[in-house]
């Protein structure tokens, strides 16, 4: 019956500890430990309740032998006085064998009231340690989800991080790449621009030049006339 508590002491003691470190889910490992404490208790209720079902069975027994006792002590006594003293021999006889079943009786309803009250102190320790560990189990299933919800922030935001710097770094060297090329192409432009105006002044300056000459020729035509 004793098994009930080993498991209670073995759950408040260090094995805790180690177990759940090797548990990859502590808190179904809690969980689990909280129903075999459940299951513990209720076995513990029944065993009591079936030792006060015995305790009350031998209490009946013995009062009725406690009262055939008395009743076979009256019953000499009157049979002494009616003269039959064997009669009363008889009588004494059976009184003192029910006297010592009901001493018996009597020692085995002091030994179940004994257990009964120690089955109860140790079911109170056993309801004590179960409300301890469920607030253990809360306060361990609350750190060890905020361990988890940490652990995965702390991973995402690295991950983020790593992926947003190298984004970064590639869009600043394509950024970089095109403000090259429309460097480039400003360059360009301006090149072409320059020649196309140089181009441009000559055509017009050879159309000045070969008008002044038409005029210079029409001129000394006259003259010649």
């Amino acid at each position: 019956m004793f098994r009930f508590f080993n498991r209670v002491r073995t759950i408040i003691s260090s094995e805790l500890n180690s177990l759940l470190n090797k548990a990859e889910d502590p808190g179904k490992m809690l969980n689990q430990f909280i129903k075999d404490m459940e299951q513990d208790i209720f076995e513990v209720e029944t065993a009591i309740a079936k030792q006060l079902s015995n305790k009350k069975l031998v209490e009946k027994q013995y009062e009725n032998v406690a009262a055939l006792v008395i009743k076979r002590e009256q019953q000499a006594m009157k049979a002494l006085k009616s003269g039959d003293e064997g009669l009363a021999r008889r009588v004494l006889e059976d009184k003192q064998k029910q006297q010592d079943q009901a001493d018996s009786l009597r020692l085995t309803v002091e030994e179940a009231e004994r257990l009964s009250e120690e089955l109860k102190e140790k079911l109170r320790e056993m309801k004590d340690e179960y409300q301890e560990m469920k607030m253990k189990r809360r306060s361990l299933t609350t750190r060890s989800e905020s361990a988890k919800a940490r652990m995965k922030v702390n991973q995402s935001l690295s991950s983020v991080g790593d992926g947003a710097k190298n984004g970064f770094e590639r869009m600043e060297e394509k950024v970089l790449q095109h403000e090259a090329e429309a460097e480039s192409s400003d360059e360009l432009r301006n090149a072409n621009k320059s020649l196309d105006v140089e181009l441009s002044t000559l055509e017009s300056a050879s159309g000045v030049d070969k008008e002044l000459a038409a005029m210079k020729a029409k001129l000394q035509n006259k003259e010649e006339e």
